[in-house]
């Protein structure tokens, strides 16, 4: 990823680790020199205190050879452990020109050849020092006391820079301090050079731990980011485990918070929403019904109130005189009337189920005594038409919880229906059978088959599936509904089936004691 975390952090990091080595190798080129002249400065002093504080009350001239070579012994661990030269001597000068006179070697007994380059350089520094003749433009005064002085010099002989120090002792003994000043620039030169090496080694190696560094922290940041892609796909099966005490873990612990508090929103708002479409449906399908209940009650009582008001209007205006007519007429309104009010009673019932305000009272009946009672009252109706009845009694009560009214009623349905369909060999079949906790009554009569097509829709109110064969009959299509109605009160299975040579419709009831 071009701009990740990862990337800058690892970049940000080496090239802070790059920085820092610059800088210390800048530090390297321009400082160190002068801090290691100023601390080299020091040392020359200290190590001048120090030959002071050995040769000091010192008689050169009457010390004894053990007395001597104590002080040499001293003299060179000092020299060694300081890395500098140190020459002790005893100078007299001209008092008019500054020049040496006399110069006697106390410590070392150098050749020659060094007492001469010695001599040469010391003189110079004493004239400076109590004539304040220039020094020559190769030499460089650092610091300058009473008793002492420090130079920068550089030796043309020796093609190289020095530091060196001439100092005073008691009995007109000088002590002359040298020490090589080419080292620090070579040692600034390697110090470079090693500085360099170890900063490629740091930047590679700070690279490899940078990144495994910054995994520790991208890793757990990149699944959260995962998370809240699936959070914004309403994906909330995505949980992040890891047990972390620092800021990540904390908002990894905040994610899964809002991720359930988002899942449970959403999920009353769906609920919320799916209420509400159920609600609008409902609305839309009440709407719809009472459009259609309208207009099928309207054309249902059209036909009937167009009779009695024509009837009616006949006896009014006497269209015949004889009492037979008259009787007649008042017979054809009366039919009509009590059809109407059946009805209506039959709409007002189916209403109260629909609507749930038809209580269910659940009793202990039994059911052969319920089907007996229909069938003895519809007896006359079996003979009329010459139907031949099939009921198959059952010796012993069939005992059922169910409303014993609303049952009677789905039976008279049942029963009614059947004799206003029986046709060809005019039988109707009656018989219960008992199954695991139930009994399932039908009801069979031979005639023409339901079509397929308006199988699932002859339960709605008003619909016929044959509408002459229903008005000869009287018959209004809300029959089937009131069953439908009572069995859902019921919560209760119900059904039809179509047989070759007729339909059977059934229902069942529970025969076991209810919990």
């Amino acid at each position: 990823m071009k701009h990740s975390m990862r990337t800058r952090l690892i970049i940000i990091f080496s090239g802070m680790l790059v920085l820092t080595i610059v800088c210390m190798w800048i530090t390297n080129i321009f400082l160190l020199p002068n801090f290691y002249q100023k601390t080299k400065v020091a040392q020359m002093k200290n190590v001048y205190s120090r030959v002071v504080s050995v040769c000091d009350s010192v008689n050169w001239e009457e010390i004894s050879d053990a007395g001597r070579n104590d002080i040499y012994d001293k003299l060179d661990i000092l020299s060694t452990n300081s890395n500098v030269s140190i020459y002790v001597m005893q100078i007299e000068a001209y008092q008019g020109s500054g020049d040496i006179a006399t110069l006697n070697y106390v410590y070392p007994a150098n050749s020659n050849r060094l007492q001469e380059v010695t001599k040469d350089q010391l003189g110079k520094y004493v004239k400076a020092m109590y004539f304040g003749t220039p020094l020559d433009d190769n030499c460089q005064i650092l610091s300058n006391a009473y008793n002492c002085a420090v130079y920068k010099v550089f030796d043309k002989r020796m093609d190289s820079n020095f530091i060196e120090l001439t100092g005073r002792m008691p009995g007109n003994y000088w002590v002359y301090l040298r020490a090589s000043y080419q080292s620090i620039q070579e040692s600034s030169h390697v110090s470079n050079q090693f500085m360099a090496y170890v900063g490629i080694t740091v930047v590679i190696v700070g690279i490899f731990i940078m990144l495994f560094v910054s995994n520790q922290y991208t890793k757990p940041i990149l699944r959260l980011a995962r998370h809240a892609q699936d959070m914004q796909k309403l994906n909330f099966s995505f949980r992040y485990e890891d047990d972390r005490c620092d800021e990540i873990g904390v908002l990894g612990n905040s994610m899964n918070a809002l991720s359930d508090k988002l899942e449970e929103t959403i999920s009353e708002l769906k609920t919320a929403n799916n209420e509400l479409q159920l609600d609008l449906q409902r609305r839309s399908e009440q709407e719809k019904m009472r459009q259609e209940f309208l207009a099928n009650v309207s054309h249902e009582l059209k036909t009937p109130i167009a009779l009695i008001q024509g009837y009616a209007e006949g006896l009014q205006e006497n269209i015949n005189d004889d009492p037979e007519s008259r009787e007649f007429y008042c017979d054809v309104i009366v039919d009509e009337a009590n059809k109407m009010n059946k009805m209506v009673k039959r709409l007002l019932s189916l209403n109260q189920l629909e609507f749930g305000n038809g209580q269910v009272h659940l009793e202990h009946f039994d059911l052969n005594g319920v089907i007996n009672s229909v069938v003895s009252f519809s007896d006359i109706l079996f003979q009329q038409k010459g139907v031949t009845l099939s009921y198959h009694r059952s010796d012993e009560p069939v005992m059922v919880w169910a409303d014993e009214y609303m049952i009677e009623e789905v039976v008279t349905n049942y029963i009614s229906n059947a004799l206003n369909h029986v046709k060809y060999d005019n039988k109707i079949e009656i018989k219960m059978t008992k199954e695991e906790g139930t009994v399932r009554t039908s009801v069979f009569n031979t005639g023409d088959p339901i079509p397929d097509e308006d199988i699932d829709k002859i339960w709605s109110k008003f619909y016929k599936v044959d509408k002459a064969r229903t008005r000869e009959y009287g018959g209004n299509g809300i029959g089937l509904s009131i069953v439908k109605a009572v069995m859902e009160a019921h919560n209760q299975k119900y059904g039809v089936k179509n047989y070759d040579n007729g339909v059977e419709f059934w229902f069942e009831l529970d025969i076991k004691s209810v919990d």
